[in-house]
């Protein structure tokens, strides 16, 4: 455990859901904790960027499918510049994603269905330099198919998801639609895929993107 906290301070938690009811919730039963303060909730992942920079919270409880970035987006984005803890919670627990989490350097993973007493005790363990893994997304992960995809590859199809256009999909990723072609059309192999669409939602499901 920090200093700080070991002297009493809070833990100063953002909360990011976009699901209204749960982040309620998730604030009104956290924030009755005597050692936890809610400084922060917001309803998707570039929010919860901006707003963990804004508050330097200890710890960041994110939800893993937000729009705008997901939860393992966010938490990359965050940890590049903010000194904090973040835990990831997750409805669905798709198997490659615990993998991108950990890549990432996310410290906690839990399912939603987690009570709030318990995740307010991962939240201070996360707090105090300890690491959480839920047991059965942890075992479930041990048996997950290895990504076969490059990373490029997983830009392009994670960009697709959101647009139809080769162009603009090469326009985010600076590169040439050419390039952009050769990389779906390579996942799209790799997947036995029809269409790049299809590569993608193969790639979802895994939790690969």
């Amino acid at each position: 455990m920090s200093d700080g906290q070991a002297a009493g301070r809070s833990i100063r938690l953002l909360v990011a859901d976009d699901e209204h009811l749960i982040r309620g919730a998730l604030c009104a039963l956290l924030g009755l904790e005597p050692d936890i303060e809610v400084v922060a909730d917001v309803d998707n992942g570039l929010a919860a960027i901006e707003r963990a920079i804004e508050t330097r919270p200890d710890v960041c409880l994110l939800d893993l499918e937000m729009p705008g970035a997901d939860g393992v987006e966010a938490a990359t984005r965050i940890l590049a510049t903010v000194a904090t803890r973040v835990i990831i919670v997750t409805r669905h627990s798709r198997p490659g994603v615990l993998r991108r989490a950990l890549a990432a350097r996310v410290a906690g993973f839990v399912p939603k269905s987690t009570p709030a007493d318990e995740l307010a005790n991962v939240i201070r363990d996360v707090a105090a330099g300890r690491r959480y893994i839920d047991q059965e997304i942890a075992a479930t992960a041990l048996t997950a198919e290895r990504c076969p995809l490059t990373d490029r590859e997983l830009d392009a199809l994670r960009i697709s998801q959101s647009t139809r256009s080769v162009q603009e999909i090469a326009d985010h990723l600076h590169l040439a639609p050419g390039t952009v072609r050769n990389h779906l059309s390579s996942a799209m192999t790799k997947l036995d895929a029809a269409s790049r669409h299809e590569a993608a939602e193969i790639a979802w499901q895994q939790g690969w993107i």
